[in-house]
């Protein structure tokens, strides 16, 4: 898969579905299930590293993570069948300068499997870096609504409930698609908001928590499968899969078999008295 069949899936009018991943085993998973695109997504900065946000989180960490999903594709795929593997920009990777974009970018599509990156927001810095990176050969997935990064200026609040936010994040995703995205992520925002920008836009919108009318979904594997104490509310988990896990190993643990006696050591004799004088 390739940054343009998600444009042509858009054209068909067939969903795209893509899924986080953040290890071998966790990307086998994705591929096995079919999912379109493979998100390393900063997210494990949460699920896996055990951070309160996505802030903490290296660039040598996204790669380190993002070479070991490639990997879980190689050994789960035919060749030429591998989901298209997306790996996040982490924070003040890409919002210092142009260039350090494009040398963080570049090291994404150089030393891992990765062919395309994303990057948060729609900021004039944040989209001349987009048009550089584009402009370089690499290829960019926008995200808008509810960006985890500006988490201190956002919170994780709904974006896009009055008017002038609403039209904010149309007009930023007008700028992202000018700007060369090859396909948009849109974050907790209203269903209205996700269906109308879908409709809009000529490259994908993949929405998570943006409604059902939108060219695609995205969520993190992790919280469907229950493996994360909370969820998002517009992220139910699909089975109970941290209860079960814990579960059966605590079933493992108490049917372990106690261990066979020891025989008792043999008794040495006892030293002779020591002779009376």
């Amino acid at each position: 898969m390739r940054p343009a069949d998600l444009l042509r899936r858009k054209q068909a009018g067939l969903p795209i579905t893509v899924l986080t991943a953040w290890d071998a085993l966790s990307a086998a998973l994705v591929a096995e299930a079919g999912a379109d695109a493979l998100l390393v997504g900063d997210s494990l900065a949460m699920v896996v590293l055990g951070h309160p946000t996505t802030l903490p989180v290296t660039l040598e960490e996204m790669l380190h993570h993002c070479r070991a999903a490639g990997r879980g594709l190689a050994g789960s795929c035919a060749a030429g069948q591998e989901p298209l593997l997306i790996c996040d920009l982490p924070f003040l990777s890409y919002q210092c300068s142009t260039d350090e974009a494009v040398a963080a970018a570049g090291r994404v599509l150089k030393e891992t499997p990765a062919a395309a990156v994303k990057l948060e927001g729609a900021e004039p810095e944040t989209l001349a870096v987009i048009d550089r990176l584009v402009r370089s050969g690499i290829p960019v997935m926008g995200h808008i609504g509810l960006t985890p990064q500006s988490v201190h200026r956002l919170g994780y609040r709904r974006q896009g409930n009055d008017e002038a936010s609403r039209q904010r994040l149309i007009h930023a995703a007008d700028a992202l698609q000018a700007a060369g995205c090859f396909a948009l992520v849109l974050e907790h925002v209203p269903a209205e908001l996700g269906a109308e920008l879908s409709g809009r836009l000529q490259i994908p919108v993949v929405g998570i928590g943006a409604g059902d009318a939108c060219d695609g979904q995205v969520r993190v594997t992790a919280d469907l499968l229950g493996l994360t104490p909370r969820q998002p509310p517009f992220s139910p988990p699909l089975l109970p899969g941290r209860q079960r896990a814990v579960e059966a190993l605590r079933q493992w643990i108490a049917d372990q078999p106690r261990p066979a006696a020891l025989p008792a050591a043999p008794t040495s004799p006892a030293p002779p008295a020591a002779p009376h004088c």
